[in-house]
């Protein structure tokens, strides 16, 4: 690597964020839309090493645009089971059933004692809650909140674990 290169290379992390978006402006021609130090370091560090040696062979962008057409492969795994359509109208997603293994089977009462007061919460069927003193709640938390007064995790209030 020449001098001149190295030596204006070892300079960039002297300049100050503002310094590096107006370099990194005049070197790729658009606005950068990021004020992070140290992407902009790589890219004005790497631009002006390809401005100076060269930038990729014709074979190498040729490969890169191969592999690009490559992006539309899932990376994540979808939120909602899709099940294959019966007919070319219908498709038919259903939600991934969850079940808290921490939570006793629905039909089950969970009982805690606080403040002299004995509290008695029945975990209802398919998602629907849980009910105390005939009152239905979504979640242990809104209980124990309704019965402390203040936010509390559900879970270790009935001592059922705390949540994964």
């Amino acid at each position: 690597m020449p001098t001149e290169l190295q030596s204006e290379l070892d300079a960039l992390p002297r300049l100050t964020t503002g310094e590096l978006a107006q370099r990194y402006e005049a070197l790729y021609g658009q606005p950068c839309r990021t004020r992070h130090r140290g992407y902009l370091l790589r890219k004005v560090a790497w631009r002006i090493q390809a401005n100076a040696e060269g930038d990729l062979s014709e074979r190498a962008r040729r490969r890169a645009a191969e592999l690009a057409n490559d992006a539309d492969v899932r990376v994540m795994a979808p939120r909602t089971l899709v099940c294959p359509p019966q007919s070319e109208s219908r498709t038919v997603t259903k939600p991934v059933p969850t079940f808290d293994r921490r939570l006793p089977t629905p039909g089950s009462a969970i009982i805690r004692e606080y403040k002299g007061r004995t509290l008695r919460v029945v975990v209802l069927p398919d998602d629907q809650g849980f009910e105390m003193d005939g009152d239905r709640y979504r979640t242990l938390s809104a209980i124990a909140k309704k019965v402390t007064g203040s936010h509390i995790n559900g879970f270790r209030f009935f001592n059922l674990g705390v949540p994964t």
